[in-house]
């Protein structure tokens, strides 16, 4: 493995992603239900095409697996992960906090990500063995002394099933849940890998979803992992948590009480 390659392909990606993106950001493009019923653009499509495209010039060996288009199967034991817009809906309504995900998922593991927000020009990148940086400089995520300090964001509740919905509402109640996030997406776990947020918790995330924010988070000091406290690796079931101060893990899992 070339991280050094790896990390200038992925930087690629996003640039090309971003020249699909941009035009039609705030330009009333037309959205589509998909079969999950979640939205779905011109732009989401035409990002993840242009990402295929360079990948299956410069790295035909390896597996693609995206969003918009599923997978294609490699022979290396690679295989890049894409999600061109990660929150279609803040895209929608013209919202900046939506992102690019792009993954380097090894023998089912992620070793490269990068987050990507091409209106604000925010490039976050993670990389086994090496500190996360945004556009260049290192982040770090913050300390955080006790679980009733923490700064606590989601997606959204609308996301969480009863069963998970109640225990997502027990751990929030044991933060400082009067400064809870709702909304943003992978944009959330980039701003807990620069310092701003403590905790992220989500439910039903799949791997184009995960994949990306595990290097960034963890390269700033932080913890990814599932409901119960487990690594996040391709097979992992989508229950997800981001923590920015290791030290309150077992807190967390022990106020989600989750027995999946």
């Amino acid at each position: 493995m070339n991280l050094s390659a790896d990390i200038a392909i992925a930087h690629r990606l996003a640039d090309a992603a971003r020249a699909a993106i941009l035009p039609h950001y705030r330009s009333g493009v037309a959205s589509e239900r998909k079969g999950d019923a979640t939205p779905v653009t011109l732009a989401d499509r035409a990002a993840e095409e242009a990402m295929r495209r360079i990948l299956k010039a410069e790295c035909p060996r390896d597996a693609v697996h995206g969003e918009e288009f599923g997978t294609e199967n490699g022979s290396s034991g690679r295989t890049w992960v894409l999600d061109p817009i990660d929150g279609t809906t803040s895209f929608l309504v013209g919202r900046p906090i939506f992102g690019t995900l792009i993954a380097l998922v090894v023998d089912g593991w992620p070793v490269l990500g990068l987050i990507d927000q091409p209106v604000l020009g925010e490039r976050w990148l993670g990389a086994t063995g090496q500190p996360t940086t945004l556009n260049g400089r290192e982040v770090r995520t913050r300390p955080c002394r006790t679980l009733a300090e923490a700064t606590l964001a989601t997606t959204g509740p609308h996301y969480f099933n009863d069963h998970d919905g109640g225990h997502f509402m027990g751990l929030a109640a044991k933060t400082d849940h009067k400064r809870m996030v709702m909304g943003g997406d992978c944009y959330n776990y980039a701003l807990l890998a620069s310092g701003h947020i403590d905790l992220v918790c989500e439910a039903g995330l799949k791997l184009h979803d995960y994949a990306a924010l595990v290097p960034v988070v963890e390269g700033a000091g932080g913890t990814m992992c599932d409901w119960n406290g487990e690594p996040l690796h391709a097979a992992s079931p989508g229950h997800v948590l981001a923590i920015g101060d290791p030290a309150r893990l077992d807190d967390v899992v022990e106020a989600l009480a989750c027995h999946h």
